[in-house]
């Protein structure tokens, strides 16, 4: 181990850490202009693409718990961008929908996506390169942090 391993220019997590910060940032005027923070951004992205799912669902693809999601939902109920119920057949479950305002928004999101690529200042390929190997990066430290608490 030498000095420079622990210098937080050359962690990882600290790369990681600033590239999520600052992609934030970019986002935040594009989503303030519909009304949305990051997260309730991600919910909506979801919806966008499945109609409808249940709270359960909307956490596993977002890996976040119902606690964190229970207020996202909340807000963007008061929005009027979603709605949710009780599922009829399964009284455990709640589905969360768009409601035809949220199903609204998404034609002003559509642009979002191009000028996050144009901000990050990279070609396509290499945009989908590195979507890519973060994927792999978060499978491959989720299986870590699996085997290590299995020990």
């Amino acid at each position: 181990m030498s000095d420079s391993d622990l210098h937080l220019e050359n962690q990882l997590c600290f790369a990681l850490y600033r590239a999520s910060r600052m992609i934030q940032q970019v986002y935040r005027p594009m989503l303030e202009e519909l009304g949305l923070t990051y997260p309730q951004y991600l919910v909506m992205l979801v919806l966008w693409e499945r109609g409808s799912v249940t709270l359960k669902e909307l956490g596993a693809a977002l890996e976040l718990d119902s606690g964190t999601l229970s207020p996202l939902i909340k807000r963007l109920k008061a929005a009027g961008l979603v709605t949710s119920a009780r599922r009829v057949t399964d009284e455990r479950s709640v589905e969360i929908a768009l409601t035809p305002e949220g199903r609204a928004l998404r034609e002003r999101a559509t642009d979002i996506p191009h000028k996050i690529g144009c901000a990050t200042q990279m070609q396509v390929d290499d945009i989908i390169s590195l979507r890519s190997m973060l994927t792999d990066l978060a499978a491959s430290l989720a299986d870590s942090h699996t085997k290590a608490t299995k020990d």
